[in-house]
C-alpha cells in the first residue's frame, strides 16, 4: 500500500470496537488513602478485639453493657468502622458503592441517635457534641451526593468518617471507665 492509501484506509480497516469506558474514580489523595487505611485498620482491630474480650469473658464486666442504648450503639458502630473505610478506599460511583453507602449512613445515624440515650447520670458529656455533628454531616453527605457535588460529598464523608467516627472512637478507648477502654485494657 502506498502512504496515501494507508492514511485513508487505516481508520476503516481497523474496527474500533473499544468504547471508552468510564472507570470508577478513586477520589482521595494517596496520603489521605494511607490515613484512612491506617485509621480504619487500627480502629477495626481494636474494636473487634475489645468486643471479643468482653463477649468471651476475658475482660472485666461493665455495667453499661446491660443498657439497650449501649448495645444498639456498639452493634451499629462496629460494622460502620470497616465499612466506612472500605467505601473511602474502594472505587466510587458503582452500584455497590451507592448501596453500601446508604447502609453506612444508616449505621452512622443509628449510632448517633442511640448515643443520645447514653449518659452518665442526667447530663450529657463532652463527647455528645458528635451527635449533632454526625446527624448534620449525614444530611450534608446525602444532599451533596444527590446534587452531584462530588467535591462536597468527599469533604463530608471524610469529616464524618475521620471526625465523627474516629475521634469519638479514640476517646472511647482512651477514657478510663468507658466500655471500650475497660474491655480493651481491663
Amino acid at each position: 500500500m502506498t502512504v496515501l492509501t494507508e492514511k485513508f484506509m487505516l481508520p476503516f480497516s481497523q474496527k474500533s470496537s473499544r468504547k471508552p469506558q468510564k472507570t470508577p474514580a478513586f477520589d482521595i489523595s494517596p496520603q489521605m488513602r494511607a490515613i484512612v487505611m491506617l485509621a480504619a485498620t487500627t480502629m477495626t482491630l481494636a474494636a473487634f478485639y475489645a468486643v471479643g474480650r468482653g463477649i468471651l469473658g476475658y475482660a472485666p464486666d461493665h455495667p453499661n453493657i446491660r443498657h439497650l442504648a449501649v448495645i444498639i450503639h456498639v452493634t451499629t458502630v462496629l460494622p460502620a468502622i470497616p465499612l466506612g473505610g472500605f467505601l473511602l478506599l474502594a472505587p466510587k460511583g458503582t452500584p455497590m458503592h451507592k448501596a453500601l453507602g446508604k447502609i453506612w449512613v444508616a449505621l452512622m445515624v443509628a449510632t448517633a441517635l442511640s448515643a443520645i440515650f447514653i449518659r452518665s447520670g442526667e447530663n450529657f458529656s463532652f463527647i455528645h457534641i458528635f451527635i449533632p455533628m454526625t446527624l448534620w454531616a449525614s444530611y450534608k453527605l446525602i444532599a451533596t451526593a444527590r446534587r452531584g457535588d462530588m467535591k462536597g460529598h468527599k469533604k463530608e464523608i471524610l469529616s464524618l468518617y475521620l471526625g465523627a467516627l474516629m475521634i469519638p472512637g479514640v476517646v472511647s478507648f482512651a477514657l478510663p471507665g468507658r466500655l471500650m477502654n475497660v474491655w480493651l485494657f481491663g
